[in-house]
């Protein structure tokens, strides 16, 4: 069916109109993006003070103490757990993103569970899209979080999920708990990555003990080291926890820049396409007009004549 020049007119108004939402698309996650880029700069100076606690209490400690032992030792109940925090997106139009993260969380359960048979894996997943992927896949999917619309709003889901793995991780000292995100690279790219949050190795308490103390004056630990000890590691999950949510977030708009610079490149094809097309049907129109009336002032010279 060919296209009139009032069809053609609605199509061009409204690729203008969807182009005119693109761009405000690309405007809010280019802002998006530095915000949740500032937000994790801004850990650096926090996660050093964490460190530096951790660093002076283990020294203090003796390795023997229960919340060392729990945080090093993988012979203990619950060594055949693996649990995976995986953080995708609610809202689509961000390209592959959630593909991306949910295929590398995939192969790498997939890698551990081929290590060990006995492996019991719970997964919990920040962002429906993602935990759709993942319980299609047939992974076990123990809960699903809202992913955070603001910066203001990460702090709170940090700590729904601290709240939540630990209850549920409570009678499994020893299970491993990994996080799954995309972190931001050069150029607004993204790639996936894995961190392991527990168990804490002997190698990274024996690289924390060996950070020096910044002033000549050492610090003095305050009541009890073993409640001192989780405080710190809490702290340095939740600063973990945080940095891969905002470093998800940040991709995440970053992916979704990508998709609308994309989405605009093809409207304004189209647009173009379009305004080509009308131009050419109004031409058309206007010719056959023009042949119609040197038809008719030719065919009322040969009635004159």
């Amino acid at each position: 069916m060919s296209n009139t020049a009032a069809n053609l007119r609605h199509k061009i108004d409204s690729a203008s109109d969807l182009k005119g939402v693109v761009r405000t698309m690309k405007a809010l996650a280019a802002s998006s993006i530095s915000q949740y880029e500032k937000s994790v700069s801004s850990l650096t100076d926090y996660y050093r003070t964490v460190e530096l606690g951790l660093s002076a209490t283990i020294q203090a400690v003796d390795v023997n103490l229960p919340a060392v032992g729990a945080i090093s030792n993988t012979d203990k109940q619950g060594d055949n757990i693996v649990s995976a925090i995986v953080f995708g997106s609610d809202q689509g139009l961000v390209g592959q993103f959630n593909e991306d993260i949910a295929d590398f969380a995939i192969k790498a359960l997939a890698d551990l569970g081929a290590q060990s048979q006995t492996i019991q894996l719970q997964v919990w997943a920040v962002g429906e899209r993602v935990y759709s992927r993942l319980a299609d896949a047939g992974l076990s999917m123990e809960k699903s979080f809202t992913v955070p619309t603001s910066i203001n709003e990460i702090t709170a889901l940090v700590g729904q999920i601290q709240i939540d793995s630990e209850t549920h991780l409570a009678n499994a000292s020893a299970a491993r708990v990994y996080v799954f995100y995309n972190q931001m690279q050069s150029g607004a790219q993204y790639q996936p990555i894995s961190q392991r949050l527990l168990p804490l190795d002997q190698k990274w308490q024996r690289e924390l003990a060996q950070i020096p103390w910044p002033t000549k004056r050492l610090p003095e630990i305050l009541g009890s080291n073993d409640m001192t000890l989780r405080a710190l590691i809490r702290e340095y999950i939740f600063i973990s926890l945080y940095r891969a949510c905002a470093e998800s977030l940040a991709s995440e708009n970053a992916s979704r820049l990508a998709a609308m610079q994309r989405a605009e490149k093809n409207i304004e094809e189209l647009l173009d396409n379009l305004g080509k097309e009308f131009h050419v049907l109004r031409q058309s129109s206007i010719d056959a007009e023009l042949s119609d009336v040197l038809a008719g002032y030719e065919l009322l010279n040969l009635n004159a004549d």
